[in-house]
């Protein structure tokens, strides 16, 4: 394979092919049912860290053991009634639009054929190691190709904070520590739901891992960059997120501290390129 040298140092291929989007522009999904995501819950992050049901000396196999007959349970009873009162309502927003980078930057068009410029993100560049930055894995604007980039944004909705919230008010302390850790886990598992419509709707959803566990630890091709974290830190960036998928339609707005309000949504860049993996700053 051709390698191309970027600018920074960092050695990422610039001639993997561009997959096709099936639309251009952004969709809305307006109920994505409850039962549809309990798979893609991360239960080991939900039981021990979220819940905090740890191993106590327990092998991983006397530990599982124990968690199917001890905290399953509590998870499928909430997972009920969260169906039962509709206090989880999952929602999302996603969508393929053409880009190019441009060094540190990454610019987004209105249009597959170039000109217009919907708006531009800045992503910063490791000091040391690769040097790399989350816009060296798009085409660049001297190379002419014009290339894929997908933006998701999802919630679970206010009702599920609001629940939460009169659990505690009620000193329901432990439920509350479960309802919340689930709210969490469901929004991530939610965002793992969308990202894989996107891999299946780019054409290489196949290249999955089989298991969960494995597809939960970026068993997949390319990469989901949420904002606030070391490779996309600038939550402000978010905004342009909104915008570009018209989020008024689930109701998610940026709040204070550029926060995205409900509590439980996230946001995220979705990247195609196969050497596009997590990477601190």
């Amino acid at each position: 394979m051709d390698m191309t040298e970027v600018d920074s140092g960092g050695s990422i291929s610039r001639d993997n092919p561009i997959p096709t989007p099936p639309f251009w522009g952004s969709k809305c999904i307006e109920r994505v049912p409850l039962r549809s995501l309990v798979a893609y819950v991360n239960r080991r992050t939900l039981y021990r860290f979220q819940w905090g049901f740890k191993a106590a000396g327990r092998s991983e196999a006397d530990y599982q053991a124990w968690a199917r007959a001890e905290i399953d349970p509590i998870f499928n009873r909430l997972i009920a009634n969260s169906e039962k009162q509709g206090i989880i309502h999952p929602q999302a927003v996603y969508g393929y639009f053409p880009c190019q980078s441009a060094g540190d930057d990454l610019i987004v068009y209105a249009d597959p054929a170039g000109g217009e410029v919907r708006c531009r993100f800045t992503f910063p560049r490791q000091e040391k190691g690769r040097r790399i930055c989350v816009a060296d894995f798009f085409r660049p604007v001297e190379s002419g190709d014009m290339d894929v980039v997908a933006f998701q944004l999802v919630t679970v909705g206010q009702q599920a904070s609001d629940y939460a919230r009169e659990l505690f008010a009620a000193n329901r302390y432990q439920e509350y520590l479960y309802q919340h850790g689930l709210d969490v886990e469901t929004t991530e598992a939610l965002a793992e739901f969308v990202h894989k419509r996107i891999r299946t709707e780019l054409g290489f959803g196949r290249e999955d891992a089989r298991s969960m566990p494995d597809l939960l630890k970026q068993g997949y091709r390319g990469s989901r960059y949420s904002f606030g974290y070391p490779a996309c830190p600038n939550l402000a960036d978010q905004d342009k997120i909104l915008e570009l998928l018209d989020a008024r339609r689930i109701g998610v707005v940026l709040g204070d501290e550029d926060q995205l309000w409900p509590e439980e949504s996230t946001s995220a860049i979705v990247v195609h390129h196969p050497q596009a993996k997590y990477f601190s700053v």
